[in-house]
């Protein structure tokens, strides 16, 4: 009983050690992540099915880019804001592509 009693009380020090807004929130590029809207990005990346997930940067202009993501985790990220992720929507597309696409201005010609 006792070294449950001294487990719970390293672990209230060691959580109250981090303040509450850092660390679970405003996760910078690099960070571990579960979901996007834990980083200052919107951006929780991850490499695979099963490896770890990460804050990233937004796309930029021709960089890759993913549609929609489930609870913001992407392959690839959205992109920066006034770009279009220029993606195949057709049914093949979206079977073939897993919605992945490049970033484009939607303004240029």
């Amino acid at each position: 009983m006792r070294l449950i009693l001294a487990l719970a009380a390293l672990c209230i020090v060691v959580v109250s050690a981090v303040p509450p807004k850092e660390k679970f929130f405003f996760l910078d590029v690099g960070e571990l992540c579960l979901v996007g809207t834990q980083c200052k990005s919107g951006c929780c990346k991850r490499e695979n099915q099963i490896g770890a997930r990460r804050c990233a940067a937004l796309s930029s202009e021709t960089q890759l880019c993913q549609y929609d993501g489930i609870r913001d985790v992407y392959y690839e990220c959205p992109c920066e804001s006034g770009l279009k992720c220029d993606v195949d929507r057709t049914i093949g597309g979206i079977i073939v592509t897993n919605d992945i696409g490049v970033c484009i201005d939607p303004n240029d010609p």
